[in-house]
């Protein structure tokens, strides 16, 4: 029977009508057009996994397929893309008048016909109205939880046996010995055109939907939610470095290969928690790491609580006014914001890593070794018998690593 437009899209949409989900809106599309079919998101990731494997096995070997999984959408035209074994991949972008969706991806051994091509672009109506609805109804679920989670993190959810109980209505587990893994968007760059408050928000909504799809599919037990300005997600812990492996293949995952519009972010993870009750500690720990891992490591970094080094003892100190008023009083006019500023604590922590080895610290800094004299000599002006006093010079030590946490 010849393929009837109309009769597809009025299918779809009863389809949508009757609370149909979007794997069988999916395989209704890819029968009618005798095709393998996938939704993605905005940066390719497929919403529910319908692609077979020698589909994927031909969009890896037309390098449309990044290790993680991810289709990379961005390589796509929105007409035909012919890959070396004659498949064609279509792309179709799927969006509301106020916001992107996604896309449909088609894979096809054939050219479409236009009839195909027209039923096409009405199955992609079918498909953001269903998107759409599963958004609406995620939003109110998604806030909830979210809500819950934050009141555990916080300790204040109520007794340990009543948010066991409770969650369970959410699908996750918790109980056992956990981790706590805090996310966070990077701020823009220097120089990047800034995004406007819609724009960040769908950063935060896309980067949030990442995580959530990645770690649904490691398992669907596990607690993820987004807190608006960070991801917040609870792992199971074991092994003797609690959930290292699983972090870094969450983390390699939701990065992907950058494409498709990812934005950078970092990653904070807490100690073991052994059971819900220090759940607080450990989202304290990795909220912390996060901020402090960014600053002393820069953007793009996964830091481990216990990792931070003498980092983690500032960091546990919760008054931030306190610490830096700790670094002015030790380096004077040396905790300031300028450039000589700057270039002389640059100096002063080579100094203190070559134990003022002055020939040493010159060739690390590519400076003259009177240049190095002449800053020594400064710097002893500045802040004292820092060249003998190794009390004085351990205060300067800690005070240059509380700038680092708190900011110079």
């Amino acid at each position: 029977m010849p393929l009837d437009a109309d009769g597809l899209a009025e299918e779809l949409a009863q389809r949508v009508l009757a609370n149909a989900g979007l794997g069988d809106i999916i395989d209704a599309i890819g029968a009618a057009l005798r095709a393998d079919a996938a939704v993605t998101t905005t940066d390719g990731r497929e919403r529910v996994p319908r692609l077979p494997e020698d589909r994927l096995a031909d969009l890896t070997a037309g390098d449309l397929l990044d290790p993680t999984g991810r289709v990379r959408v961005e390589r796509l035209d929105t007409e035909a893309t012919v890959l070396a074994g004659g498949a064609r991949v279509h792309r179709l972008p799927i969006a509301t008048p106020s916001q992107p969706l996604g896309h449909l991806v088609l894979v096809v051994d054939r050219d479409l016909t236009p009839v195909e091509t027209i039923a096409l672009r009405r199955a992609g109506i079918a498909v953001a109205l269903s998107i759409s609805r599963e958004q609406a109804v995620s939003a109110v679920e998604n806030k909830y939880r979210g809500d819950f989670l934050r009141d555990v993190l916080l300790g204040r959810a109520g007794s340990e046996e009543f948010v066991r109980e409770h969650v369970v209505g959410f699908g996750w587990e918790l109980g056992g010995p956990s981790i706590v893994v805090v996310a966070q968007l990077d701020p823009q760059q220097p120089g990047e055109p800034p995004g406007t408050l819609d724009e960040q928000r769908l950063w935060q909504e896309r980067f949030a939907d990442a995580w959530r799809q990645v770690v649904g599919g490691v398992s669907r037990t596990v607690p993820v939610a987004d807190f608006g300005s960070e991801v917040v997600t609870v792992l199971p812990a074991d092994g003797s470095q609690p959930g290292s492996d699983v972090v870094m293949r969450l983390v390699r995952a939701v990065a992907g290969d950058k494409g498709g519009g990812r934005r950078p972010f970092s990653v904070g993870v807490g100690r073991v928690a052994g059971d819900v009750r220090g759940l607080p500690e450990s989202y304290a720990q990795a909220y912390r790491a996060v901020a402090v891992g960014r600053r002393v490591r820069g953007g793009g970094t996964t830091t481990w609580f216990d990792e931070l080094g003498l980092h983690r003892l500032i960091a546990m100190v919760p008054d931030d006014v306190e610490l830096r008023a700790f670094a002015v009083d030790v380096l004077g006019e040396l905790a300031g914001q300028g450039e000589e500023a700057a270039a002389l604590r640059e100096t002063l922590q080579v100094l203190l890593s070559t134990n003022f080895n002055v020939a040493e610290a010159a060739r690390v800094q590519f400076f003259h070794y009177n240049t190095i004299r002449y800053r020594v000599t400064k710097l002893e002006r500045l802040l004292g018998p820092i060249t003998s006093d190794h009390n004085l010079r351990l205060d300067v030590a800690v005070a240059l690593k509380v700038l680092e946490v708190v900011g110079g």
